[in-house]
């Protein structure tokens, strides 16, 4: 037999082989081997070509190279249908597809809808002011006395940078969603009801019920006859719409700058109906936020005439919620980014 026909059957031989008798990867590995290898008939054939010369020699490497390449083409084409196969029996084909990871939304940022969405069908727009603040806002106009401690460093983190508005005193990183209610008195006349969503910041230590950096929600109306009856009513709705109809509220007198009266509002602990346990420390209530009448300061601050309009404020930080409702005993959890932390929200 010459070798141009033995060629030719090598090739044929070899591509029914791989195709019906390859049925794992090693296999394709041996038939390689095999038709392919030092060893093999076809590399014999290349080394007995020496003898050849002249055209037949050219021609025999013409038709050597193309039937090796024919191989390895099969060889390959072999190895990719083996891999694209199921293995065996493992997959059903007759289950439902695997379900793709989805993200959802951080359990601060639900708290914080669901509270937005709790004073909305009260009447209440939802507003934003600035992270970065003036000291006016922050301070001057919320009738917070320039000795006040929380105006010290160690309460307040100040910015290093001139301000834009030196009659406004320096720029700081707010200390509480509460300037929104000024600026939002310098544009809005009364009657005016809002709820202000936001980051806050402190330069407190960590630990498991404080966070140098937090989230409030802010609530301000103002009109001609708000009364602090009004106020209870508010704030009563909300704590049954959020915590259970069943829920009760208490009141208890508080001091703040910015409002006059003011109170601390509680709830009953959910967990001991008031009697007092552990969550509560054993006092069988639960603080949520603080509120009051706005003070008359403010109201000016606001060029508003305290003689004609009065109005309520109020204000939670929405972690404080969020552990009471979801049983959470350490804010840290909420900045943490564990993801077995998360995925339970």
């Amino acid at each position: 037999m010459d070798a141009g026909r033995e060629l030719e059957q090598i090739l044929q031989t070899a591509q029914e082989t791989i195709r019906t008798q390859t049925k794992s990867e090693q296999e394709v590995e041996r038939q390689r081997v095999a038709w392919l290898g030092r060893k093999s008939r076809l590399t014999e054939l290349s080394r007995q070509a020496a003898s050849l010369a002249g055209e037949q020699k050219i021609s025999f490497w013409r038709q050597f190279n193309r039937v090796k390449s024919a191989i390895e083409g099969e060889l390959a084409g072999r190895r990719q249908a083996l891999l694209a196969q199921p293995a065996g029996d493992a997959i059903d084909v007759t289950l439902p597809g695997r379900a793709l990871p989805q993200g959802r939304l951080h359990p601060i940022t639900q708290t914080m809808e669901r509270i937005l969405s709790l004073f909305v069908p009260m009447g209440f727009d939802i507003l934003e002011g600035p992270e970065v603040e003036f000291e006016y806002y922050n301070f001057d106009a919320l009738n917070i006395p320039r000795d006040h401690p929380s105006r010290e460093s160690f309460d307040t983190f100040f910015v290093d940078l001139p301000s834009p508005q030196p009659g406004k005193g320096r720029l700081l990183l707010r200390s509480h969603t509460s300037p929104v209610q000024v600026r939002v008195m310098e544009q809005r006349r009364p009657p005016l009801r809002i709820v202000v969503p936001g980051r806050v910041f402190r330069p407190d230590p960590l630990d498991p019920s404080h966070s140098f950096t937090f989230h409030q929600v802010e609530g301000l109306m103002v009109d001609g006859r708000t009364s602090f009856a009004d106020l209870k009513g508010v704030l009563d709705h909300f704590s049954k719409a959020l915590f259970g109809p069943h829920t009760k509220t208490r009141f208890r007198p508080h001091y703040f700058p910015f409002t006059e009266p003011s109170a601390e509002v509680d709830i009953a602990c959910a967990a001991c109906h008031g009697k007092g346990c552990a969550t509560c420390g054993r006092k069988g209530w639960l603080e949520i936020m603080g509120c009051g009448m706005v003070h008359p300061n403010v109201l000016k601050a606001g060029k508003y005439d305290p003689r004609k309009v009065q109005g309520f404020a109020f204000g939670m930080g929405v972690e404080r919620v969020a552990m009471l409702t979801h049983g959470i005993h350490d804010i840290r959890l909420f900045f943490e980014n564990d993801l077995r932390f998360l995925e339970q929200f």
